[in-house]
């Protein structure tokens, strides 16, 4: 497997400022791990869409106007030309299958979390362990194309958190994530950075489409999915999250993904690597 911190050896910078990776073939796929430690990157795009899929671990992405979250066996799709910063924390092990946009055109042009079929993610296995200029015309240019056609079928999960670009509400952001056990009132937190409670619903719902009594929740489900996949118990998300009592989080969880946390995160920790 590839570190994370010496992913960005594959790649040559286009004179477009684009990164490119310098294998000659239609998708590549290949293992990531980090031993320890964390990664931060810059922002920058790839000429090739990619699948980032992660089996341990914890990752983040900034990118098109949100955050998404990856949880394990979970796997964010970036298009490409897409603009976007990664952050991982270790211990993580996952894989990443980078796409040329002109060999899979019926791909989704946004990103989008996903969760990934079986057979997808053995396919993704045993091609990670394949030669990086594989044979075009051999078994495992034909598994590639399976696992290509096997990727448009992926469903979406609801691992995203969407960001104001406004600079006010970019400050109301980082307030809440820095304090999610805060239940301050709209009008509170709208003055706290300067504007009036009329002006702070506006914005955030032509920018995010969701009202701050939404956009808190999905907060609280992206801040509740980070501090499970590091083990934290049910009890101890719920009062860092500022719920009265642990059944009151399970319930919003539970509407939210359609699983209690405890039973979301068991069945993903329990399917196979």
């Amino acid at each position: 497997m590839a570190s994370l911190d010496s992913l960005a050896n594959r790649f040559v910078l286009e004179s477009r400022g684009r990164l490119k990776t310098g294998v000659a073939r239609p998708a590549n796929a290949i293992g990531l791990s980090m031993a320890s430690g964390g990664l931060e990157s810059e922002m920058h795009a790839h000429r090739e869409s990619q699948l980032l899929y992660l089996v341990r671990g914890e990752l983040t992405c900034e990118a098109s106007s949100a955050l998404w979250i990856v949880p394990p066996q979970s796997a964010l799709w970036i298009p490409g030309s897409v603009t976007h910063r990664i952050r991982a924390r270790a211990p993580l092990e996952g894989y990443a299958v980078f796409v040329d946009p002109g060999e899979a055109p019926n791909l989704p042009l946004d990103c989008r979390a996903v969760s990934v079929t079986p057979l997808f993610r053995e396919l993704l296995l045993r091609l990670t362990t394949r030669p990086a200029l594989y044979d075009l015309e051999g078994p495992d240019a034909r598994l590639m194309r399976v696992l290509l056609d096997e990727l448009a079928t992926v469903s979406i999960e609801k691992h995203r958190l969407p960001m104001p670009n406004d600079p006010r509400l970019r400050r109301l952001v980082d307030a809440m994530t820095a304090h999610p056990a805060s239940r301050a009132t709209t009008k509170t937190w709208a003055k706290r950075i300067g504007v009036g409670e009329r002006t702070l619903n506006r914005v955030l719902v032509e920018e995010t489409g969701l009202s701050f009594g939404r956009w808190r929740q999905q907060l609280h489900i992206i801040l509740a999915i980070q501090k499970l996949s590091r083990g934290a118990a049910v009890q101890s998300v719920a009062l860092d999250l500022g719920y009265e009592s642990a059944s009151s989080f399970v319930t919003m969880f539970r509407k939210a993904l359609g699983a209690s946390p405890a039973r979301y995160m068991a069945s993903r920790l329990a399917m196979p690597a």
